[in-house]
């Protein structure tokens, strides 16, 4: 007897509700000679090149290539702070559009841990993403009302479709132990999407591998070797990320201990200090502007 696939589940949405980007096209147009651009905390990079040729530069202490040589029209994803610096010709220069990116909680943010520090992607290999380059290359393009916001939030739409596609191909773009090669897992992301909606819910290793449609035992052997961890630290990780969070938006310890699901206040803090290595209100002022 065949069974029916099961209901497919929204991956991304909770994530990105919880910890948002924000998107600010800085530049639209040719690049000619060496543009260098330098790393900024708490800030990323999504460059879409619409045509040419270029060179890729990275410095030593970037672990990177130092060189990359970029011929087609393709998308460059720096999720973190990394120098890096284009080389064109210095006439006629490749053409580009390129924004800033601004994740919630900065490399903190749980999609940004989960990231390799550079995607190189040319634009032909993501499915869908022609209709939304379209709108983003003629905004760009010319000076009209709200020109600016529908950029930016145009630059969020291909960076969803970005992280979309590395889901759907995490072997292809080489990505990392972690949660989006979790997300990518049909039974895993089950478990993943319902401890990241209701993060406070009394989760034990039973309930993550009935969400999973596992047994316990299989469960938390997938879970490790595709995510990285176990389970229970992993979760302890997300409530300890949305801790964070919701500290710096200005909520108490309490309120936050009482909707994840822990004991009390002193619960909550004691657990953060061992993690971290400070109590809740020390992070909070060292992080204030972070």
């Amino acid at each position: 007897m065949n069974h029916p696939d099961p209901a497919p589940i929204d991956r991304l949405s909770g994530l990105l509700e919880r910890f948002k980007v924000r998107a600010r096209l800085f530049h639209s147009g040719p690049l000619c000679g060496t543009t260098h651009f330098p790393a900024e905390p708490g800030r990323g990079f999504l460059h879409v090149m619409r045509r040419g040729e270029m060179e890729l530069r990275h410095g030593a202490k970037t672990l990177l290539p130092r060189r990359i040589v970029v011929a087609e029209p393709t998308l460059l994803f720096y999720p973190r702070p990394l120098s890096h610096a284009f080389r064109n010709p210095p006439q006629d220069g490749s053409d580009f559009v390129c924004a800033e990116l601004e994740f919630d909680g900065g490399e903190r943010n749980p999609l940004v841990r989960a990231l390799p520090p550079l995607i190189v992607l040319p634009l032909s290999r993501v499915e869908g993403l022609a209709p939304a380059l379209a709108l983003l290359f003629g905004e760009a393009e010319r000076l009209r009302c709200g020109q600016r916001l529908l950029a930016d939030r145009l630059f969020e739409v291909v960076l969803i479709q970005l992280l979309r596609w590395l889901i759907d191909h995490p072997a292809e773009a080489g990505m990392p132990q972690g949660l989006l090669t979790g997300l990518s897992d049909p039974r895993l992301a089950r478990a993943l999407v319902a401890l990241h909606d209701t993060p406070g819910a009394p989760w034990s290793l039973a309930t993550m591998a009935a969400e999973a449609g596992m047994s316990r035992s299989a469960f938390a052997v997938a879970f490790k070797t595709v995510v990285g961890q176990p389970p229970a630290a992993y979760l302890a990780d997300w409530r300890l990320s949305l801790t964070q969070s919701q500290l710096r938006q200005g909520r108490s310890v309490k309120a936050i201990a009482d909707e994840l699901g822990y004991a009390n206040a002193s619960a909550l803090s004691r657990l953060f200090s061992q993690r971290v290595g400070h109590s809740p209100r020390q992070w909070l002022e060292q992080n204030q502007d972070g």
